[in-house]
């Protein structure tokens, strides 16, 4: 039903300097693969093969890790080192890869907009590779998926936060469909200190419905001069409808450098040991 995935992977990662001077922040690995494999998995377990990149300058690396290494494997065919490449394998021979790159960095809403191009006239998935999620039973965005088959409309991804942190994320409130299922009409971007609806924010999981392009082109500028996603959400919610789902799995803010140590140390105790 839904076959394409956008990742906004032109940021910068300026919380990563100064390995992220030359280094996308998405290939920096977590034990042993780069955080935006771990977002293409995620995609490819909810059914999506079609994975479109809206990157930046100095990104090349994301384009090259899907793609097929003709020297590397040349040097370690008949090695038990093939196996270090059966995961990233499967996705190059499964799936597709497109690239865009946004020109200016003016925010989420912006990226998602110059993905315009790639994904057309068809709902879609929105993974940003800072989250990483984990879920042995499901990944986030096939539970989305699922929940699209339902509602047919835009689903976010949240999680309960401490309302003391509820001015980093965006935040929504609405009518309680179920425990874990909400219909927004209230949704705010980094809210002030007191001035959340809410402590559900939104974390780096969307399903998005085709009609959000034509709603961020007409969501003026927010704060620091960036097109908020939020503000395009807040509007699409007020004409129609857009769910807010809380997610089975564990999330790991990988944007920060304590939530990727976390993610790291996680993944090497409950993944990497028992594959080893």
């Amino acid at each position: 039903m839904i076959k394409k995935c956008l990742f906004p992977v032109a940021g910068y990662g300026t919380r990563f300097l100064p390995a992220t001077k030359s280094m996308p922040k998405e290939m920096m690995p977590v034990v042993n693969k780069p955080l935006v494999q771990y977002g293409v998995e995620e995609a490819f377990d909810a059914g999506m093969t079609d994975m479109a990149f809206v990157t930046g300058r100095g990104k090349y690396s994301i384009s090259d890790h899907f793609d097929i290494s003709y020297e590397l494997e040349a040097e370690i065919a008949g090695t038990g080192k093939e196996t270090y490449l059966q995961d990233i394998r499967h996705l190059i021979d499964n799936c597709t890869f497109t690239y865009t790159r946004q020109k200016q960095m003016r925010g989420l809403g912006h990226a998602i907009l110059t993905g315009e191009t790639l994904i057309g006239d068809q709902p879609f998935g929105v993974i940003l590779a800072d989250d990483l999620c984990i879920n042995g039973e499901g990944s986030v965005l096939k539970q989305m998926v699922e929940l699209y088959r339902q509602f047919r409309c835009t689903i976010v991804a949240i999680e309960e936060v401490p309302m003391e942190e509820t001015h980093k994320y965006g935040v929504i409130a609405g009518e309680e469909i179920r425990d874990d299922i909400f219909r927004v009409d209230t949704m705010v971007e980094k809210p002030a200190a007191g001035e959340a609806p809410s402590n559900l924010a939104i974390i780096g999981r969307y399903i998005l419905t085709p009609d959000i392009f034509d709603i961020l082109r007409a969501t003026p500028a927010g704060r620091s001069g960036e097109v908020q996603i939020t503000d395009a959400l807040m509007s699409q919610a007020q004409k129609g409808c857009v769910m807010a789902y809380k997610f089975k799995g564990r999330r790991f803010d990988c944007g920060s450098v304590d939530g990727f140590v976390q993610a790291t140390n996680y993944c090497y105790e409950n993944i990497y040991k028992s594959r080893k």
